[in-house]
């Protein structure tokens, strides 16, 4: 077995360790074919070399940049060498990359690829560096002219919306989801594939607070899934479920072992059912400016203590310093209650509670407030808000506000 480029000096790292053992799945997937019907990547082929070139799967050594003219194990840091392009290649996964780009919307996904041997590259309309959401700044590998054809397109969330009107944008997003065998987006990216026409006719999820935007005659939009898999088409919701649809998306490939394994790897607990979603959390029912770990009570000055819970019920604690008694702020948060509609969407609001709550008439306890809603599901719930005196800060108060599903 010949190499090239290949003098550099390799230490060990974790990345290495775990990249020349359980991380080396795609290696182990293409050694199993050997002598069956067909290898595991067949239905990846995006060209017919004549001569097969076989290359380390990406492990952040310098290993990464030699090529190799037959299959074996790389000398430098043990990994099973795959085929670089053909009918035994890995599966090539394109992230589009722009300025405002989510990091963790493709940085989490390509974890997951990397880790499961898939070969992943960047694109980007032009080559300068992408500054990410937070500052960071990312080189693409490939410009939109030069990007080659890819097995899997992630379109990542951020800021997404100025990009909806730029036509090249689209345009190549387009192309590379007709490439494509499956395109994944996470968060707001499924903006970017609605406005390329991918979503029609699918059932779609994005990230909480955005999802009614998302909503048309012919989109079918879900709250209570970390991903949905609509064939070709896979939709995540916010931000870290971007991982989740990447493991779904290596189990479909590779299978349901291979996906494990790559979870342990990472230590992500992978749960293969998606079923905790932060858009069907309780707490989007909450009183008004309360909702998704928020302390804006409207009318009064108040801090976070603590908010949880689950599907079914929510909890949340407030240190109130303003108003200044406690009949004061159950008028405050009366007047929220009353006003609740549980609206969400950026653009379009959409209501979730059926009718106006039902707040009980004040009784002889003026800290005390209970009242009954009914949300967009038909399911009753019942709520109930306390008002103490603060233990720790003399003059505050701790204003507590439960809901719970009743029926």
């Amino acid at each position: 077995m010949n190499q090239s480029n290949g003098n550099e000096k390799i230490g060990t790292t974790r990345r290495r360790f775990l990249s020349s053992s359980a991380g080396a799945l795609v290696g182990a997937a293409y050694m199993s074919t050997i002598g069956s019907a067909g290898p595991v990547f067949a239905s990846y082929s995006t060209s017919k070399p004549t001569l097969t070139t076989y290359i380390c799967p990406p492990c952040g050594e310098p290993c990464d940049k030699l090529t190799f003219d037959a299959p074996g194990t790389c000398p430098h840091c043990g990994m099973t060498l795959i085929a670089k392009d053909g009918k035994d290649s890995p599966p090539k996964v394109a992230i589009l990359l722009f300025n405002g780009a989510e990091l963790i919307d493709f940085a989490g996904p390509w974890e997951v690829f990397g880790t499961a041997g898939f070969l992943v590259h960047t694109v980007a309309e032009k080559a300068d560096p992408m500054t990410m959401v937070f500052g960071q700044k990312v080189i693409p590998d490939y410009t939109f002219e030069m990007s080659p054809p890819p097995d899997i397109l992630l379109v990542p969330g951020g800021g997404v919306f100025d990009y909806l009107k730029d036509d090249k944008f689209i345009g190549w997003v387009q192309t590379k989801a007709r490439e494509a065998s499956h395109v994944m987006s996470v968060c707001t990216g499924a903006f970017i594939l609605q406005k390329a026409g991918l979503l029609a006719g699918q059932t779609v999820t994005s990230t909480y607070g955005m999802i009614e935007d998302l909503a048309s005659p012919d989109t079918k939009v879900v709250y209570d899934r970390r991903f949905v898999d609509s064939g070709k088409i896979i939709t995540t919701a916010g931000l870290s479920s971007g991982i989740d649809g990447a493991f779904h998306l290596v189990s479909k490939i590779l299978g349901s072992g291979a996906a494990q394994a790559a979870a342990l790897d990472m230590e992500y607990p992978w749960d293969p059912n998606g079923e905790w979603a932060r858009a069907a959390l309780a707490d989007r029912y909450l009183p008004d400016g309360l909702a998704y770990g928020k302390a804006k009570l409207k009318g009064a000055n108040a801090k976070l203590i603590s908010t949880g819970g689950n599907t079914e019920s929510w909890e949340i604690k407030l240190l109130v310093s303003s108003p200044t008694s406690a009949s004061e702020i159950t008028d405050v948060l009366r007047t929220r209650i009353a006003a609740n509609t549980a609206s969400q969407g950026m653009f379009k609001s959409v209501p979730h509670l059926r009718g106006k709550p039902d707040i009980s008439p004040k009784s002889g306890n003026a800290s005390i407030t209970k009242w009954r809603f009914t949300d967009d599901q038909g399911r009753r719930w019942r709520g109930f808000a306390k008002v103490d005196p603060s233990s720790d800060d003399k003059g505050k108060f701790v204003l507590s506000v439960n809901i719970t599903v009743t029926a």
